[in-house]
């Protein structure tokens, strides 16, 4: 949170407005954290990049992205293990442990019968093999085991507001 908050110190002071509540909210507490957090943080990381590299000797890894399917626009919490708990601090639970330490992870929807949203695969390949990971994908798409659906967006000025208008093609 912290090195999420740095680069945005400045228009957090001087144009709060322009960013989602959430996200500002997230970015203050981020700026607000001891910088003893940080340090303690980047030892973690390194350590913890550590027992990551031990699994080099593994072509690919793939996990979940979320504990459970895409929420929807808007939704603030979602059933986890029966316990209801809030979206936007849980929703990255198994990808944080991975992005953290630099590892390259390409990220698709897996589309089942019937069901209006996804759930997320992450393939994880080693330290600088993106390569590999991105292959994967191709292949998982090529087989049909996932979708990316293409989106287009277009901005459209409103009297007092932006708007985003989106639209899935498939």
């Amino acid at each position: 949170m912290i090195e999420a908050a740095a680069p945005h110190l400045e228009r957090l002071r001087t144009r709060a407005g322009d960013f989602d509540p959430d996200v500002r909210d997230r970015l203050i507490a981020g700026a607000m954290l001891p910088s003893a957090w940080g340090v303690q943080a980047q030892k973690f990381r390194h350590r913890f990049q550590g027992e990551a590299l031990a699994l080099r000797d593994v072509d690919i890894l793939l996990a979940p992205t979320t504990p459970g399917r895409a929420p929807k626009i808007g939704q603030r919490t979602f059933v986890l293990d029966g316990r209801e708990i809030l979206v936007r601090p849980n929703i990255g639970l198994f990808t944080q442990p991975l992005s953290f330490i630099g590892l390259p992870v390409v990220v698709a929807p897996v589309w089942t019968d019937g069901e209006r949203l996804p759930i997320g695969v992450q393939i994880v390949a080693a330290p600088w093999r993106e390569d590999v990971a991105l292959r994967v994908a191709s292949a998982l798409e090529q087989g049909g085991v996932v979708r990316a659906d293409r989106i287009v967006l277009s901005a459209r000025h409103t009297a007092d507001h932006r708007s985003l208008i989106i639209a899935r093609k498939r």
